[in-house]
């Protein structure tokens, strides 16, 4: 099987993808693309033109990161996803639930004004502080084995941890439990690996070309 994953370098839907491909050590190609010039190819392949897409055997296509790596987790091992139906039925729940959190923190990294910016960064924390208290002892979501949840939560806390060190978030640095599950998958190949190594460089001149209030303090 033939595995192409369209997508684009800052997305973090389509690191998720990548985490969870790299994770079950399964061969893939990677082909960006420039979302603000999206070629048509990409329209047809994708209704809502958004990636990331995949393209199996040269043909078939998925998109939407959460039905991806559902099918990559139904065909490749090892299972990510739990095998009692409730349990999995809660796992997808809080990968929903970390789809929503990103929303929050884009509108916070891309905030120009006080006003817009005070009212994503209050979403975004009070979704961050209510996964704080849900957080287990274990060195994962659930437990000690890495998870969908997992591939699909380390995006959005690798981010957190690059904002912090442009303007210095206390309500972040306060989350203890969020910290420490982040250091552990930053750890992980898997997930230093689904980005470049200049990730940090690029996400700031992103921010810097939006005029994102964040960098008005760094």
């Amino acid at each position: 099987m033939s595995l192409e994953l369209i997508g684009f370098p800052l997305c973090p839907y389509v690191q998720r993808s990548v985490i969870t491909l790299l994770h079950k050590q399964v061969s893939f190609t990677l082909t960006h693309i420039d979302l603000a010039h999206k070629p048509e190819w990409l329209l047809a392949l994708s209704p809502m033109g958004k990636v990331p897409c995949l393209k199996i055997d040269g043909g078939t296509v998925l998109f939407e990161s959460q039905v991806i790596n559902e099918y990559l987790d139904e065909t490749i091992a090892p299972a990510l996803h739990p095998t009692d139906p409730l349990e999995r039925a809660q796992h997808r729940a809080w990968i929903a639930f970390g789809s929503e959190i990103l929303g929050d923190q884009f509108q916070m990294m891309v905030a120009q004004g006080d006003e817009r910016f005070t009212a994503a960064s209050r979403q975004l924390f009070e979704k961050l502080e209510r996964l704080e208290r849900i957080r287990g002892t274990g060195a994962f979501f659930a437990g000690e084995s890495f998870s969908l949840v997992d591939a699909a939560l380390a995006p959005l806390f690798m981010r957190m941890e690059i904002l912090h060190a442009l303007r210095p978030l206390p309500r972040w640095e306060s989350l203890d439990k969020l910290r420490r599950w982040t250091a552990r998958l930053m750890e992980l190949p898997e997930v230093a690996g689904s980005v470049t190594a200049d990730f940090p460089n690029h996400l700031h001149h992103y921010l810097s070309d939006r005029g994102s209030l964040l960098l008005r303090s760094a």
